[in-house]
């Protein structure tokens, strides 16, 4: 077989996200290696691999949690690399974490409310919610219909079950009006009912806004039914991009599930 990485010949012009020659060495040990990566605007982007080839590495490095040590991304053509975390949620970039990320004492509808006022160039602050009539209140309840929350707007988010915490971090996704949507293994812990419902808002979410998404999960048969195009990390380098049928064909992708594992 051989061992070159197999990747399909898919550069699209005007790229929403562009990732060129990434790497990261922590110690001496290479964590990330020569990763490059093209995403179409509107498209839905799975990333799968072993445990510890470098998938959260990946959106830490494009969402500013870390610094690379080598390459450049690219955030709808303009370079992104050097720019902090709250800067890169201002240039459009969102995204969720494998951890719920919510205000749990807050409810629902002021989770999001919180969300809409930073997208508008308003204040974090918790002390200053907008009125229960006013407009940016009216986006958090329309978000909420959505993803179908909006009949417990005032329960607190610690108070209801995961599989709405995902929802609810979907809901304030949308409602900062995000191009680029980094989610990180949103099915995590969520109960088997509620997958159902859950893909239909990552689903929902795209068309809405047309944002473009990518994203970690585990549930290889729930990614493979979502997504437009499959990235396949192993040893800290994507070897294979290609629609999920064409992957699942793969004999590299094949030979990187079957192997040892990986150490990034």
């Amino acid at each position: 077989m051989n061992d070159t990485p197999v990747l399909s010949e898919r550069r699209p012009e005007g790229a929403a996200l562009r990732v060129e020659g990434l790497g990261l060495q922590i110690g001496g040990a290479t964590i990330l290696k020569d990763v490059d990566l093209d995403i179409a605007p509107g498209s839905l982007v799975g990333v799968i691999g072993p445990n510890g080839a470098g998938k959260t590495t990946l959106f830490n490095a494009i969402s500013g949690v870390i610094r690379p040590t080598a390459g450049r991304i690219l955030l709808d053509g303009d370079d992104i690399t050097g720019l902090s975390v709250p800067k890169r949620a201002r240039a459009g970039l969102g995204r969720t974490f494998q951890t719920s990320s919510l205000f749990p004492r807050l409810s629902i509808l002021e989770n999001v409310r919180v969300a809409v006022q930073a997208a508008h160039g308003g204040s974090y602050s918790l002390l200053k919610f907008p009125r229960r009539e006013d407009a940016a209140t009216a986006q958090a309840i329309e978000v909420l219909e959505q993803v179908g929350l909006a009949h417990r707007l005032d329960t607190p988010a610690g108070d209801i079950s995961h599989g709405d915490k995902r929802k609810l971090e979907i809901a304030s996704l949308m409602a900062t009006d995000s191009r680029l949507v980094l989610l990180d293994e949103p099915m995590a812990g969520v109960a088997s009912g509620d997958v159902a419902g859950l893909v239909e808002n990552i689903r929902e979410m795209q068309r809405a806004s047309g944002c473009t998404v990518l994203m970690v999960e585990h549930h290889i048969d729930v990614l493979m039914g979502l997504v437009d195009l499959v990235a396949v990390m192993y040893f800290g380098t994507i070897i294979a991009l290609d629609t999920p049928q064409n992957i699942m064909e793969n004999p590299t992708v094949q030979s990187a599930y079957l192997g040892t594992g990986a150490t990034a």
